[in-house]
């Protein structure tokens, strides 16, 4: 029988963010303190990627603009985002558990699957290896992890979620009854929030009441998803781990977020932010980029990307941000989405510009002065009109 671990680091974002300021002398952990992650607060469309307990137990939350943070907490201390130093982080984090098995799988920047069964005949009971694996990452990482451990891929994701942080929990087939179904029908991995506000009007409110649902009851709201999702709530999931290795192309930026998201309106918000970090990147590496792709991740776990080709390449956050906006209405389905992200593709030295290569020169320069002030002084100290003034 098939046991996977999942294993999902806690607030990846604000502990990787502490860990970094203590390597660079600060005198205290901001995981103690009132503070998030997030974007730039002189922008009215920077948004919280992650919060202390005690900024969420002040009710901040994920993906809420920092104005509206802010007045929730007049000390709230805000912390950019360095996804150079997350991603450092997340590479030591699957290189240590690659020395235990190459049967791993990376869902996102601070959380994988680990396939347990090929290894069983050495670790033998896998909460004991679960918490070995679990305190050596604190020990020589410095941050702690939640492992499920489970069956299959649904159900360790599940027990990850259970409780944190730093805690283990199991979901074997034989506890899914027990553990899984008392659950509201929302915490059922997978199922977002309108799909949540469908079943609860059908009278669907727990994970057992959608267990022992009718699957012509559900098919008018979910088509032919109805069967897959009952299946789901039966802890039923035979997707494999898959551990083949994904080499990205270009510059690229990913957001696994908080929760499955419908909104177009919030879905720009993540765009916007992604643009920045990206067009950033390019900026630093000198390039242009004349193919620009956006990446999405549903809430079954299926991911699909669009992508578009330019006639002039760019290396302007503005104009990845229009585009990117664009490609994702292109390709979208309407369906909750987990996870976006942006790509550029096709990277040249030197951009080809048909109208006026004065204007777009220009543009490249105050986009670089912006970086250069920005890097000197702060990362709040200065932004490019352009991307301020973009309409949601």
């Amino acid at each position: 029988m098939r046991v996977i671990l999942h294993i999902d680091v806690n607030n990846a974002f604000l502990s990787w963010t502490a860990l970094y300021l203590l390597e660079h002398g600060s005198k205290y952990d901001i995981r103690d303190s009132f503070a998030v992650v997030g974007g730039d607060e002189s922008r009215r469309h920077g948004i919280v990627l992650a919060k202390s307990m005690k900024a969420k137990k002040l009710g901040i939350k994920t993906a809420e603009t920092l104005t509206s943070a802010r007045k929730k907490c007049k000390a709230l201390s805000i912390y950019p985002p360095n996804y150079k130093y997350y991603q450092k982080k997340s590479n030591q984090l699957f290189k240590l558990l690659s020395e235990y098995t190459p049967d791993i799988e990376i869902a996102s920047i601070d959380e994988c699957y680990l396939d347990f069964t090929n290894i069983s005949w050495i670790y033998n009971d896998p909460y004991e290896f679960a918490k070995m694996v679990q305190k050596r990452i604190l020990d020589e990482l410095g941050f702690t992890v939640n492992i499920g451990i489970a069956n299959n891929k649904l159900c360790a994701k599940m027990a990850s979620d259970f409780e944190k942080p730093y805690k283990i929990h199991t979901l074997y087939e034989y506890e899914v009854k027990d553990k899984m179904w008392p659950l509201k029908v929302g915490d059922l991995f997978g199922i977002g929030k309108a799909s949540t506000e469908k079943l609860n009007k059908i009278g669907i409110n727990t994970i057992e009441d959608l267990a022992n649902a009718d699957v012509k009851k559900l098919y008018p709201y979910f088509k032919n998803q109805s069967a897959r999702i009952i299946e789901m709530a039966h802890g039923i999931d035979n997707s494999k781990v898959d551990s083949s290795e994904f080499i990205p192309k270009g510059i690229s930026n990913e957001m696994t977020l908080p929760r499955d998201v419908d909104s177009i309106v919030e879905i720009k918000k993540y765009l916007l932010e992604l643009s920045e970090l990206v067009g950033k990147r390019i900026r630093k590496e000198k390039k242009y980029a004349s193919v620009i792709c956006v990446i999405i991740k549903d809430s079954f776990f299926k991911r699909k990307s669009h992508q578009k080709k330019l006639i002039n390449a760019t290396c302007s956050s503005k104009e990845i941000y229009e585009n990117a906006v664009q490609i994702f209405k292109e390709f979208w389905d309407l369906k909750p989405i987990r996870l976006i992200g942006i790509r550029l593709d096709n990277l040249n030295d030197t951009n080809y510009y048909q109208q006026s290569i004065f204007e777009q020169k220009n543009v490249d320069k105050l986009d670089d002065v912006v970086d250069l002030i920005n890097q000197k002084y702060g990362k709040n100290t200065i932004k490019s009109a352009s991307v301020n003034n973009v309409k949601m």
